[in-house]
């Protein structure tokens, strides 16, 4: 399953992934610039369910700025969010400032690879799933990896919070 690429090859993501000698699978699509949800995009041009394909948004929490890796078909509960990490306060962040702190064009945010550590949160569904897929660092690709290992390479913390359908 694991797609070698050379260090100076691919995106932070995919170069953090081969560093760590984690096995992933990349997958590209087409992207279209008019399509309204990034992440429905990914499951659909894949072929997977959105239950499979999990979307990485930024929020601030107490004023700290905080990964949410949640899944497709859901959306983030922002209460849930801050309290899994011992918050009071959550609000989405800014744009720029995610695109900022993460290196990544929204749309194309990866939890791998980013240009500063921030606190990270996995959805616990992500445990139920053999493998998810994320964004790789670009609109149109995606990767896919086993839930533990996205949680070892994010210092994450696993905890319920998405609101699923």
């Amino acid at each position: 399953m694991a797609k070698k690429s050379r260090k100076s090859v691919g995106t932070p993501a995919t170069v953090a992934l081969t560093e760590a000698g984690v096995a992933f699978t990349t997958h590209s699509y087409a992207h279209d610039p008019a399509v309204a949800s990034y992440g429905e995009e990914a499951a659909e041009a894949l072929g997977v369910s959105p239950d499979q394909v999990f979307k990485t948004l930024l929020a601030e929490v107490d004023g700290a700025l905080t990964v949410a890796v949640v899944p497709v078909s859901g959306s983030l509960d922002l209460k849930a969010l801050a309290a899994a990490v011992g918050g009071k306060r959550a609000a989405m962040a800014d744009p720029a400032a995610a695109e900022r702190a993460t290196g990544y064009v929204r749309g194309g945010i990866s939890p791998l690879g980013q240009r500063k550590r921030l606190r990270t949160v996995v959805d616990a569904s992500a445990e139920d799933r053999e493998t998810v897929c994320v964004s790789a660092g670009r609109r149109g690709l995606e990767v896919e990896l086993a839930p533990a290992d996205l949680v070892t390479l994010t210092g994450a913390l696993l905890a319920p919070i998405a609101r699923l359908p």
